[in-house]
């Protein structure tokens, strides 16, 4: 598809998996949709379609005919510089055409426009923006514009509260009355007919006012050829009511079961009101991320200083952020020097220091000084917005792990029915025959009573949830940690990794070259001091005739002396001679800096500094000889150096059981003296750009390099063909990356290898692959819990209320509870220490 479009719909009204499928079918049926995935646990429907073949508005039909609905937000803005009703229609008109306004009204008399849209496709402050850039103006009056979604959310869980506290009002003393009746605690003689009726009057308001919801959602399932959870509890409720209705009235003997019913619709209406609440818990961190970003902003226009809504805030605003204030979008400091707390986004505690031409981050944290910037991404282009996108998307994938679940889903329904008349049929024609000292009562009450049981034990819900609610709460998880998983499937894939690649440059060094140490000879009674004055020396004389140079290692030494704070002079006669070195008169004296090419050249011997040369290069780094006046007055070392954290990661990788081999460009002796340092035996050197895809290639087609080895924390034992995982942070690592079965991408790289990767590491620190593994493993474990729970649960106690063994009640009870079991379940990875 050339030109596809991703949409998500925020749905309403989905009570289990078999919703789930049914709103996928019919969007599937519009003509120009590629995929369609429905999410139960965060309520969102991703689409991918043609937008040349299909509109919103097809999708919204389409979901409101299977009997579902749309979480629509609603703006009332008041509108300044209308001159005429033309202009009214004139905006009515624009507003109508903007994607994702479903209706727009906008009336001149009243100078007010009502905007209806979908805050999953447009916002109110990009609705604003275009009233705006159409010549008028906005005053907003309605409360909190951007959480519309979960307004609409939190007034369906309202409404379920509130008919589950009138169920509890007249199913209590319906079920106390009924209770006290069977148990003799009511005196015979204080009973009567009327008794029977007492009771249909109780329940009757919650079979058809409490449990109406699942009436509709029953017919419209039905109508939809599928058949959901409504269908089996208006079943099973309708079964047990009616039927006591026909004893009430006299048509049979025996005994009502109006309490049964009634408890039936409020135990679930209990455990569904539970389930909404725990699972609004699942999407806290896209709350706590939505809730980072700052409401206004301080931008200088017309030489003034105003306060704005963030979302007025423009690319190129010149913005004042004093310490302790948030930073309201990115951008880049133009004026003063700050520490700033990024923790929020990147996951990193430690503060980073900013200064002129530093890049700052929306909704981080000014900690110290006053700085100015200009802003460069505003909207739904800053970072944290990107983040939250990605965020939304992975928790909006199916992982494959969820196939099963969904097959089965699909049918599950169906069969329930089906055993649920099986039963009927065993317990009125069979039972009697075989077995009557079975039947406690008539043979067709407890042939009913158990059908109805098998109807509301059966719990698809529990299958829908179990992989939605842990991939939400993984993934909302590793945001926190600045782990950023674009899809469920990576989410998973990422446990089964046996071979993990690391690139060199920019991953496990930090790309730059740095000075690391100073070698100077060794001189007789000389102390500390005096080294340290010889070594500043050196360095100082090295930089100032550096500062002519664009060359990296030039550039490291003048960085490393503006580090120590030494003052530098202007070079004199500076000449770059290509391939040796450079040399420049500083102070009158004459100053050499290069290779040992360039002294032998020059018949500049290194006398007691060979061995510290040759020692130098062992270790990966580049020596750079100094002279000064025709002598070799020291060396500095440079090299690129290690990142922290990096010798910690491998270590980790390696507990995790994992194959960890580093690959680069560079030569293989620079190539082991890194790898040794981190810990690393496997090495691929002087591997070119392009060639490193295919070194991924040949790794998978392998079988597992590591057949035995047990994950930590995991009974999982390594695949037949090896998973291999490739970190890098540069555009030659792009084509390896896409080609890796888990592509992770160091956050502080190019843009390219991230679009490429699966996972993104926001701080670019490699602890937060481990990191992330252990989090896929967590959440793969947890997953497998709840369909081993969804499932068993199914499995044990359908066919213990087929056999009887179960009152319908507590079998609703049962039902409620196995949901609530799963959300909480994947609500414990919160706790998870990584």
């Amino acid at each position: 598809m050339k030109n596809k479009k991703i949409l998500s719909l925020p749905i309403t009204g989905m009570t289990c998996a078999n919703c789930v499928i049914t709103v996928e079918r019919n969007i599937k049926k519009v003509n120009g949709v590629e995929e369609a995935n429905v999410n139960l646990a965060s309520e969102r429907a991703s689409i991918e379609y043609d937008p040349s073949q299909a509109n919103l508005d097809e999708f919204i039909k389409r979901i409101e005919n299977a009997g579902y609905g749309i979480a629509f937000g609603e703006a009332d803005l008041l509108i300044k510089r209308l001159s005429d009703d033309n202009d009214a229609r004139r905006l009515e008109d624009s507003l109508k055409a903007l994607d994702g306004v479903v209706e727009a009204n906008v009336s001149y008399v009243g100078e007010k426009a009502r905007v209806k849209y979908i805050p999953t496709v447009i916002s109110q402050a990009e609705i604003r923006r275009m009233i705006s850039s159409v010549g008028f103006e906005t005053i907003d009056t309605g409360g909190d514009v951007e959480d519309v979604e979960q307004l609409a959310r939190d007034k369906e869980i309202r409404e379920g509260l509130r008919l589950l506290i009138i169920g509890l009002i007249f199913t209590i003393p319906l079920f106390i009355f009924s209770m006290g009746r069977d148990f003799g605690l009511i005196p015979s003689t204080a009973l009567g007919p009327w008794a029977n009726w007492f009771m249909f009057i109780l329940a009757t308001p919650v079979q058809f006012y409490v449990g109406w919801h699942y009436y509709t959602g029953a017919f419209k399932s039905l109508r939809n050829r599928s058949a959901n959870m409504d269908v089996l509890i208006a079943m099973g409720s309708s079964v047990a009511y009616f039927y006591s209705i026909f004893i009430m009235i006299g048509f049979l003997p025996g005994h009502v079961y109006f309490e049964t019913a009634a408890m039936i619709i409020t135990l679930i209406r209990v455990g569904k009101f539970l389930e909404a609440k725990a699972k609004g818990r699942t999407s806290e961190a896209i709350k706590k991320l939505m809730g980072l970003q700052a409401k206004t902003a301080r931008v200088v226009r017309n030489s003034e200083e105003i306060e704005i809504p963030v979302d007025e805030v423009l690319v190129g605003d010149r913005i004042i952020v004093k310490p302790g204030e948030k930073i309201p979008v990115d951008g880049v400091v133009v004026d003063g020097k700050s520490s700033v707390d990024e923790s929020m986004i990147t996951g990193e505690s430690m503060p980073v220091a900013k200064s002129s031409g530093d890049p700052v981050i929306g909704a981080t944290l000014n900690k110290l000084g006053l700085i100015s910037f200009e802003a460069t991404k505003v909207g739904k282009e800053t970072a944290l917005a990107q983040i939250i996108k990605l965020v939304e998307a992975a928790q909006g994938s199916r992982a494959p792990i969820q196939k099963l679940a969904d097959k089965v889903s699909s049918i599950f329904v169906p069969a329930v029915i089906g055993i649920a008349g099986i039963t009927f049929l065993i317990w009125y024609f069979v039972i009697p025959g075989v077995a009557s000292e079975l039947i406690t009562q008539s043979v067709f009450t407890t042939a009913l009573i158990n059908t109805v049981a098998v109807l509301v034990i059966a719990c698809p819900c529990a299958m829908g949830l179990a992989t939605p609610t842990a991939v939400m709460v993984g993934t909302g998880i590793g945001a926190e940690m600045g782990i950023l998983v674009k899809s469920s499937e990576a989410l998973e894939r990422a446990g089964s990794i046996t071979d993990i690649i690391l690139d060199k440059t920019g991953t496990i060094t930090k790309g730059m070259p740095e000075v690391t140490n100073i070698i100077i000879p060794p001189l007789e009674d000389q102390n500390e001091n005096d080294i340290q004055m010889r070594e500043d020396e050196i360095l100082r004389l090295a930089a100032s005739v550096e500062k002519g140079s664009e060359h990296p290692l030039g550039e490291a030494i003048v960085a490393e002396a503006g580090n120590r704070g030494l003052e530098l002079s202007d070079p004199l006669g500076f000449e770059a001679m290509v391939g040796f070195g450079v040399k420049a008169n500083v102070d009158d004296h004459e100053i050499w800096i290069g290779n040992k090419r360039m002294m032998d050249t020059a018949g500049l011997p290194l006398g007691n500094l060979g061995d510290e040369y040759d020692q130098i290069l062992n270790q990966a780094k580049t020596g750079m000889l100094v002279a000064v006046d025709g002598k070799i007055r020291g060396i500095i070392a440079v090299a690129d150096a290690l990142k922290p954290g990096s010798v910690e990661a491998v270590s980790e990788l390696k507990k995790l059981g994992l194959n960890v081999i580093m690959i680069t460009g560079d030569n293989q002796k620079t190539a082991d003296a890194i790898a040794e340092q981190v810990g690393i035996s496997n090495v691929f050197a002087s591997v070119l750009p392009g060639d490193k895809s295919s070194v991924i290639t040949e790794m998978q087609k392998s079988s597992s390099s590591s057949p035995d080895v047990e994950f930590k924390g995991t009974n999982q034992k390594s695949s037949k063909r090896n998973v291999v995982a490739m970190v890098g942070d540069g555009i030659n690592d792009a084509p390896a990356l896409a080609q890796s079965d888990v592509g992770i991408a160091i956050g502080t790289g190019t843009d390219v290898a991230i679009s490429a990767s699966s996972i993104t590491l926001i701080s670019g620190d490699l602890r937060g692959v481990p990191r992330a593994i252990q989090l896929s493993r967590r959440t793969l474990r947890t997953i497998k819990q709840n369909l081993f729970w969804a499932f068993f649960y199914n499995i044990i106690l359908i066919p213990a209320a087929a056999a009887g063994f179960l009152n319908p009640m507590f079998a609703a009870g049962a039902m409620a509870f196995s949901s609530i079991f799963v959300v909480s379940n994947s609500l414990r990875l919160r706790k998870a220490k990584l």
